[in-house]
């Protein structure tokens, strides 16, 4: 088992550990930040302030804090240039009353400021636009305005939007079999799933991604997607692609939601197949740089040198916000349409309530799922791309509000911050909505 877990996919083995450690206490959010520890200090740095990605030890809470703005130190990557143009600057008009405002936890009873919540939730950034325009920007902990930020699972949106755009534009067929653009995948799982049934994880897989489970599927995806060496004894498949060649079926697709990350990473090769571009190509081309971006973006990669396109993105704050204005603007950008407002009509329509309902998400009520995005179904047709450990683009297009959150919360999923932090943006939306 040791020897597994050091040979884990480190986003995955981030998820796995913090996972298991969610029953024990943490140091709270001012405690745990990394000017108090002093790592990576030093040249070389000191060996007890040293964080390693063999050993996984960048990835033990509250080390984590310092290593989410620090990947490419660490671990392989391909760049989504931002292309050569000026950076186009944001608006800007601040509004002084966003801390003060107040909501109720779903698992509380008293009242909660909008500022508490972020020292709650182990906030690094966050920035909310309102019209285009920034009304809230603040940085903690070992980010700054200069820094990108891993985005976790929030990375599979991006396939999402990029394979919408694809279908709105005649690229992709979504009722097509998968092995149609990706013929290797013929005698996997994925051989009788049309593309719009990954797309919306409705695939029927006999798939775990039960952490606590040391048979888990999972450990096998991630040991095949490390980009560091392999044991010796190491014979399982090299890469991504190659473990999704391995996936068998269990069920009927098309039933029930399942979120599993290599649904993401199939879909990142149907992307690839379809345009003829690799997804971080793609996403520079066709997004990144186009829309005055400040920084570039990067993916973490496989041993092969491919994108991991389920959870490996990393980005700037500022940037996440002008994608998610983007979005909200259904492709539009000073005027200019990108792409067709289609691919996000797409997303705002929804999913299957009855087949997210099957998934076991009891605390997302009504929610559904579409296009690698989730929906909240609620009063404003709000959206949002989700990562681990508190990563989000909340789109309220009522209230006409992009929220972007990048977090390190020490607990992985996000039942552990959602009870805080759902209902304080639903808050700011309502505070939004009547400034108007």
């Amino acid at each position: 088992m040791c020897k597994q877990i050091i040979f884990l996919s480190v986003f995955i083995f981030l998820s796995i550990q913090l996972i298991a450690q969610g029953e024990k206490q943490f140091l709270p959010a001012k405690e745990s930040e990394p000017s108090n520890f002093g790592w990576m200090k030093g040249f070389p740095p000191p060996a007890d302030k040293t964080l390693e990605a063999g050993d996984g030890s960048f990835f033990n809470f509250p080390a984590i804090r310092w290593s989410v703005v620090h990947m490419r130190q660490m671990l392989p990557t391909v760049n989504v240039s931002r292309g050569l143009k000026s950076p186009q600057s944001l608006k800007y008009k601040l509004d002084k009353n966003i801390d003060a405002i107040t909501f109720v936890p779903w698992d509380g009873k008293k009242s909660m400021t909008w500022e508490e919540s972020l020292w709650k939730n182990y906030t690094d950034g966050i920035i909310i636009l309102h019209k285009g325009k920034v009304i809230y920007e603040r940085y903690f902990s070992e980010l700054t305005e200069d820094d990108v930020h891993a985005v976790m699972s929030l990375t599979k949106s991006l396939n999402g939007i990029l394979a919408s755009i694809l279908v709105s534009e005649g690229t992709i067929d979504e009722n097509k079999l998968v092995p149609f653009y990706v013929p290797e995948l013929k005698n996997s799982a994925y051989a009788d799933a049309t593309v719009r049934q990954v797309m919306d994880m409705t695939t029927a897989l006999k798939y775990s991604e039960d952490y606590a489970d040391p048979k888990a599927d999972i450990w096998d995806f991630s040991a095949a997607g490390n980009p560091l060496p392999k044991p010796k004894d190491y014979k399982g498949p090299i890469g991504y692609y190659e473990y999704l060649k391995t996936v068998t079926k269990q069920g009927n697709h098309g039933e029930v939601f399942g979120y599993k990350t290599v649904n993401a990473d199939a879909l990142g090769w149907i992307i690839a197949r379809a345009s003829g571009k690799s997804v971080n190509e793609l996403l520079s081309e066709r997004i990144w740089s186009k829309i005055g971006m400040e920084q570039d973006g990067y993916y973490q990669v496989d041993g092969k040198g491919i994108a991991f396109t389920g959870g490996g993105f990393n980005a700037g704050l500022r940037d996440l916000a002008r994608f998610g204005e983007l979005v909200r603007n259904k492709g539009k950008w000073n005027g200019k349409q990108l792409f067709p407002s289609q691919a996000v009509v797409d997303i705002e329509k929804g999913g299957d309530k009855q087949a997210f309902q099957r998934s076991g998400h009891p605390e997302l009520k009504g929610w559904s799922y579409r296009n690698m995005w989730w929906i909240t179904e609620n009063k404003d047709g709000a959206y949002a791309a989700r990562g681990v450990h508190g990563q989000t683009i909340y789109i309220d297009p009522i209230a006409e509000m992009v929220v972007v959150r990048l977090a390190s919360h020490p607990i992985a999923g996000n039942s552990a911050n959602d009870a805080t932090s759902l209902p304080a943006y639903q808050a700011v939306a309502d505070y939004l909505i009547k400034r108007k």
